[in-house]
């Protein structure tokens, strides 16, 4: 049992699982498709919307996001360097998924953000990035598209830290902006990096370094670069923060890293400094107190449920982080919230659509595994203690709702099937108006662009047409206790009673002054707007 010992730990201790966040188009596919690219994973990365060639991005695979040249779902994958082994979640981009990202956050053991460089920081970032600061996790920064117009670095800083409120730090620094991208100046190594111009980014580039004080970077950088350069190295000596490993570990510094993903300048010194920096997976909370990585026995959470992800067959695969132990395939785990024992069959890792058969895995990969209908988001399997669960996962609050009804009534099964699989995805929330029957359910969305992804599937997977009817509420709020009868609360004539999957009433408003003047009237109500998934 000893030598499993061992393995766990050097197995656990190798690993390192991250998500990227960002706004829309700030360039997250490009990036992950470039570390799979410098991971040996793919030979050619192809640029999403690529107008001269055919090529999708390897992490877009899901139809709707091949013909809009957006991410829907979160992608993971995994692959091997320098002996690291690296999970990559490949979260949503656009800002109508942000509830499926901000579960793939909870599968994550740090983040890497990801900021254009002309745009500086963006409201979907925020929203993301309070995220990852309530969980605690590192955060690291790669400013993008540094080969195209740019703010000035410093600007970038004192935003980073003025709208994000975290410290920075700079661990390279640009040579040459505004298009005209030299290179880098990597900090710790005190060295340039000059890079060569590559094949439009679809192999790795060379480059050359060596010192500042290197008269021959002074003949190819030119007068102007060298000398700028020179300044704001000593600017930054005097005036920045110190480098603090445990201060970022804890999410309080975010080390800066400048670079462009489309043109892979900067890519491969950033990927090498993370993985050094980056935590392996650590320590997660339970019911039965805390969980170590390296213990023997096998536990997981699901954090994603994607049906279809194969259009030739209806299937459904649950998306399982694994938090300590080892996996082998075709295991018995017990199903916590199902109170049995169960095998796991078809285990599997992912290339986006590619997949592998797995025969091991270790705390921190993230596997899939065929599900029969029996698995919830937040469920927890253990191979050992059958009490042990894991926090639940939170439910973004909705801001989008419709009424929706199948266009043909004869398919009426076909549309509660789809309506279920989707929800258990999480690609929606279901409720139902009370004391009305179910005919007509109230679907909630974070963005408006999923109602459209949800019309698309029902119409190509379940070949049901639907009659969507936008309602005018803006917001979400759970009733706290079991006892409060909604139905005796003073409410305003806009306000809606619903019950969500759970049976648990909640109250859908047009606006915040509505909220107000609820809570107002009735003295004693408890209002939340993030509610914990039962």
């Amino acid at each position: 049992m000893q030598n499993m010992k061992n393995i766990i730990l050097n197995e656990v201790d190798r690993r390192k699982t991250f998500a990227i966040i960002s706004h829309p188009d700030a360039g997250k596919t490009t990036l992950t498709e470039k570390l799979l690219l410098y991971g040996g994973a793919i030979r050619l990365a192809g640029s999403v919307k690529a107008r001269k060639a055919n090529k999708y991005a390897v992490s877009d695979w899901m139809e709707i996001e091949k013909q809009r040249g957006i991410s829907v779902t979160s992608s993971v994958m995994q692959f091997d360097y320098n002996n690291y082994c690296i999970n990559i979640l490949d979260t949503p981009g656009h800002q109508d998924f942000s509830e499926d990202t901000y579960r793939t956050l909870m599968a994550a053991d740090s983040a890497v953000m990801l900021i254009d460089g002309a745009k500086g920081v963006e409201e979907q970032t925020i929203k993301l990035f309070h995220v990852c600061k309530m969980r605690g996790i590192p955060i690291f920064t790669f400013v993008n598209k540094m080969d195209r117009a740019s703010k000035d670095p410093f600007e970038l800083m004192e935003e980073i830290e003025r709208v994000l409120g975290i410290r920075s730090y700079p661990m390279n620094w640009p040579i040459g902006t505004d298009g005209d991208f030299k290179g880098v100046y990597n900090r710790t190594l005190a060295q340039i990096e000059l890079f060569d111009g590559g094949n439009h980014g679809q192999s790795s580039v060379s480059s050359t370094k060596g010192s500042v004080d290197d008269k021959i970077f002074e003949d190819l950088l030119g007068d102007h670069y060298h000398k700028k350069l020179c300044e704001d190295i000593e600017l930054l000596d005097m005036a920045g923060d110190e480098f603090d490993r445990k201060a970022v570990l804890k999410g309080e510094l975010t080390p800066i890293f400048f670079g462009s993903a489309m043109t892979n300048f900067g890519v491969q010194p950033f990927l090498e400094k993370f993985l050094e920096l980056a935590p392996k997976p650590g320590i997660k909370n339970s019911s039965e107190g805390e969980v170590d990585p390296c213990s023997e026995k096998f536990t997981g959470f699901i954090f994603k449920i994607q049906a279809n992800m194969n259009p030739a067959h209806r299937d459904r695969i649950a998306f399982i982080r694994i938090c300590s132990g080892r996996f082998s395939k075709g295991m018995e785990v017990y199903h916590i919230q199902g109170g049995k024992q169960i095998r796991l069959s078809q285990p599997q890792q992912f290339m986006a659509q590619d997949r592998t058969i797995v025969e091991e895995a270790y705390a921190g990969d993230i596997i899939g595994v065929f599900d029969p209908g029996i698995f919830h988001i937040g469920d927890t399997l253990s191979e050992g203690n059958q009490q042990l669960k894991f926090e639940g996962i939170p439910i973004f609050p909705a801001e989008h709702f419709a009424r929706v009804i199948a266009a043909d009534t004869m398919k009426r099964k076909q549309f509660v099937k789809g309506i279920n699989q989707l929800s258990e995805e999480g690609a929606i929330q279901v409720f139902k108006q009370i004391d009305i029957g179910i005919e007509a359910l109230i679907i909630g969305a974070v963005g408006a662009l999923q109602f459209e992804v949800l019309e698309y599937r029902l119409k190509n997977e379940y070949g049901v047409d639907l009659r969507i009817q936008h309602l005018p509420y803006r917001h979400a709020r759970w009733i706290e206790g079991s006892g409060t009868d909604p139905r005796k609360l003073t409410l305003t004539s806009s306000t809606m009673i619903v019950e969500d999957e759970d049976g648990r009433y909640v109250l859908l408003f047009e606006n915040e002054w509505g909220i107000h003047w609820v809570e107002d009237k009735n003295s004693s109500l408890k209002l939340y707007d993030i509610a914990i998934k039962s």
